[in-house]
């Protein structure tokens, strides 16, 4: 929330990439085809105001920042909590699973079509002043409180734990984002994912879903349809959460060929393919047709993202 990228790191990330990329399999399939940056429309003009994310973002490396390789194997990422670009500015402690604002690590750019996962709790009273975005599919699922949005297309909402919202950028939309309660912090994951189109009409949209319906089965949130179950958006993606038991084992069957698999798990440990997994540890998984997927604690929460792998 959010910054365009200039132009000069924009070419040190290609540099880089160009360096790094026959190194792995996975930087070949889930970077080369996105567009990396084909959401952004002018990268010269950067938003300045007092919120650290819509800074000038100086050219640099991801060394400065303390973290591990990500664990990348033949057809999975592994990208522990502990490895995420962290930024805590006192009334937002904010955690990137992928490269972001000052946190940048060309291993981290993306997954497929996935541009950002940031696990942000705003400080109470506090909150993102108005901003711009464009060509993106921004998606926000409140954790914890209550987030209060206001857009330049006249909507003003307040989103709670157990919604989820959706704000197709397209052309252009400005808003803000603030924790109404004043004495309690509000946790929320911010989502990015590239549209499959550019350039459509700003739309937003919020619906609250059953929290019972996601016990010990997977809840889709979101998906490319209008008229299917959660929020839609320009993209071949699905969304699906769910809350299990301890020690049960269910089986997610990927939706469209050639997508691939981002889970994050939201609380609890679960065990993915045999690859066990911690509190907001995320996985990604590519050139599979289905995962089976054990939850190792109880009441474990998971999000699954499919997402394409390329535009």
């Amino acid at each position: 929330m959010y910054a365009v990228f200039l132009q000069c790191q924009l070419t040190h990330f290609l540099i880089t990439l160009n360096q790094t990329m026959n190194r792995k399999d996975f930087i070949k399939k889930g970077l080369l085809g996105t567009s990396i940056f084909a959401a952004s429309t002018a990268f010269g003009n950067v938003v300045r105001n007092n919120i650290d994310e819509l800074q000038a973002l100086d050219i640099i490396g991801f060394n400065h920042l303390p973290h591990t390789n990500s664990q990348i194997m033949s057809n999975t990422v592994l990208h522990r909590a502990d490895t995420r670009g962290h930024a805590n500015h006192g009334w937002l402690n904010s955690h990137h699973s992928f490269s972001f604002a000052n946190y940048y690590n060309p291993e981290r750019m993306h997954f497929g079509v996935l541009r950002v996962l940031n696990d942000d709790t705003v400080a109470g009273g506090m909150g993102f002043g108005t901003h711009p975005h464009d060509n993106m599919e921004i998606i926000s699922i409140p954790l914890e409180g209550d987030l209060e949005h206001k857009d330049s297309m006249g909507n003003v909402a307040i989103i709670r734990k157990g919604d989820i919202q959706v704000m197709s950028a397209g052309t252009g939309i400005r808003h803000s984002e603030y924790n109404r309660n004043k004495d309690l912090a509000t946790q929320f994951l911010q989502i990015w994912v590239f549209p499959r189109q550019r350039d459509v009409a700003p739309r937003y949209d919020q619906i609250t879903l059953d929290q019972n319906d996601r016990h010990n089965r997977w809840q889709q949130v979101l998906s490319p349809n209008h008229d299917d179950e959660g929020v839609w958006i320009h993209q071949d993606a699905w969304f699906h959460l769910g809350k299990f038991d301890q020690n049960f084992q269910s089986i997610y069957s990927v939706k469209k060929s050639g997508n691939g698999l981002y889970v994050f798990v939201i609380k609890g440990s679960a065990t993915i393919d045999g690859i066990s997994l911690s509190e907001r540890d995320g996985l990604g998984i590519w050139d599979t047709n289905q995962v089976s997927i054990t939850a190792d604690s109880q009441d474990a929460e998971i999000l699954l993202m499919e997402v394409p792998m390329a535009l």
